[in-house]
């Protein structure tokens, strides 16, 4: 009954906040008379505002278009590889008629990033895919709005999470013969239980796994989302925050934990955080700061749009995860799609090379939790194993800004290229030499001599049988009209040469 609730207001508001951005952009046209009376910047300020608290956040686009590569613009065309039910696989494809810079993203690294499904589209690693594709060949998952996946579908669980992540992997190596694997946040428990059921089959795993800001253990410096979790039992959250998809979307009838819900849980986080960032904004929008309103609109577009996910995944992540600690605990047991059921054991990982990133001030996996794979991942050498933490940088920062760009990405970059096979080296098509016989050694004179004289008599002989042959054939050929004449003088040859 709630989200039928939440979507009548919603669609309530939506003329109204219509009319808030058209209020906005008369009262700030300085062509409009309207805009030159007394107070009018401090009033499109204010229906601006109102119109973004109102208005309804759709999913943003990628939008990445280009990227500079050592100075060339490199176009980038994105593209789906594989299409499933609730999650695409989106492989973003680089393109420049620069020999010299195709020449070198031909042998790139391929890096597979499996982005979060807890809340926000994978577009929320925008600045991360776009930072990585300097230097790599990126995939990225991106999930879907459960809402708009239809019931014949069936239903989502957190082994299909898993098994997707397999699929995705095997994809990327059938097509390069090997990649990178990059969780960021909530994925890294499901990734790390991925490779993890390949490497105790004896599959090919990927190279390196880099696990950023992820719940591998949420014992650990436990954050409020973490205690949320742990403190309400699995039956409340099933009766408390799970409801049906309203009909007039796709997925009608479907069970989710509404997107809604979790924003709003966001926001309740740190609501004076958020408070005095949008009084910022109405300040930034008085004075023409252009700069600070169009980072605000770009950051609120993209954390203000939510999305749905499917009631069993929720539910079993946050058993898992949460209350069970079933990872950490060598307890999980995955399903595979042929139906057989398997243990993660994550000491099953020998030969992917294993990094860890946390943030310094991270408020959504608190400190020691990412960390903690290291301590599981007891196959992995310690050679092969390295941890990063970004000073200063909350959740966010790991993967997104500057401390991203500037502290965290050279280090992500640095071990990937370190594990990554060199790449073969160019040879130069040679056209093969004309082969000429070799010059015949002088023959002794004794020898030449008895060589010669039966050469001379055969020479001889040869000559005449060719005059006698000759002869011959020239009578033959002769015109049937040809005078008795001319045919005794040919016979007359014929016997002279005899």
């Amino acid at each position: 009954m709630l989200y039928q609730l939440y979507e009548t207001q919603r669609a309530l508001m939506e003329p109204f906040s219509d009319l808030a951005s058209f209020a906005a952009k008369s009262l700030s046209n300085p062509l409009s008379p309207v805009g030159q009376t007394p107070f009018s910047q401090r009033m499109s300020a204010g229906y601006d505002l109102m119109h973004r608290l109102g208005k309804d956040y759709e999913k943003p686009e990628f939008g990445i278009r280009s990227i500079d590569v050592d100075g060339v613009e490199v176009a980038v065309q994105e593209r789906i590889e594989v299409k499933k039910p609730f999650c695409e696989l989106i492989r973003f494809k680089r393109l420049t008629d620069d020999s010299a810079t195709l020449e070198k993203i031909k042998h790139q690294p391929v890096v597979l990033i499996v982005a979060p499904l807890s809340g926000h589209y994978a577009t929320l690693l925008r600045d991360t895919a776009k930072t990585m594709l300097q230097d790599h060949k990126v995939y990225i998952t991106d999930w879907k709005n459960a809402r708009t996946v239809p019931l014949s579908e069936g239903e989502f669980h957190l082994d299909d999470y898993v098994n997707y992540v397999q699929e995705f992997i095997r994809h990327a190596q059938s097509k390069y013969g090997n990649c990178h694997v990059m969780s960021v946040c909530q994925p890294t428990v499901p990734v790390l239980a991925a490779v993890s059921l390949m490497a105790g089959r004896g599959e090919k795993t990927p190279l390196t796994m880099t696990m950023m800001g992820g719940p591998i253990d949420a014992r650990k410096s436990p954050t409020a989302v973490n205690n949320l979790a742990m403190n309400k039992s699995y039956e409340w959250f099933e009766n408390n925050v799970i409801y049906r998809v309203p009909s007039n979307f796709p997925g009608a009838g479907r069970r989710v934990y509404p997107g809604f819900l979790q924003h709003t849980g966001f926001v309740a986080m740190n609501p004076d955080h958020h408070a005095k960032s949008h009084y910022d904004y109405f300040k930034d929008l008085i004075k023409g700061d252009d700069v600070s309103t169009e980072a605000h609109r770009k950051f609120y577009d993209e954390y203000n749009a939510v999305l749905d996910m499917d009631a069993d995944y929720y539910l079993e992540t946050i058993k898992v995860v949460f209350q069970d600690f079933s990872l950490v605990n060598g307890t999980w047991d995955v399903k595979s799609p042929e139906g057989k059921v398997e243990r993660v054991r994550p000491s099953a990982i020998t030969t992917t090379a294993l990094m860890s990133v946390e943030g310094e001030l991270d408020d959504i996996s608190g400190s020691g939790q990412t960390r903690a794979v290291h301590e599981i991942c007891t196959g992995v050498v310690r050679g092969q194993q390295r941890h990063f933490e970004a000073k200063g940088a909350g959740h966010y920062g790991i993967f997104s800004g500057r401390r991203w760009r500037e502290l965290v990405y050279p280090e992500v970059r640095s071990f990937i290229q370190s594990h990554q096979p060199a790449a073969p080296k160019a040879t130069a098509v040679q056209t093969a030499p004309v082969k000429t016989a070799p010059k015949a050694a002088p023959a002794p004179k004794a020898a030449v001599k008895a060589v010669a004289k039966p050469a001379v008599k055969r020479s001889v002989a040869a000559v005449k049988t060719a005059k006698v042959v000759a002869a011959k054939a020239a009578a033959v050929a002769a015109p049937a009209a040809a005078t008795p004449v001319a045919a005794k003088a040919v016979a007359k040859k014929a016997a002279k040469a005899k």
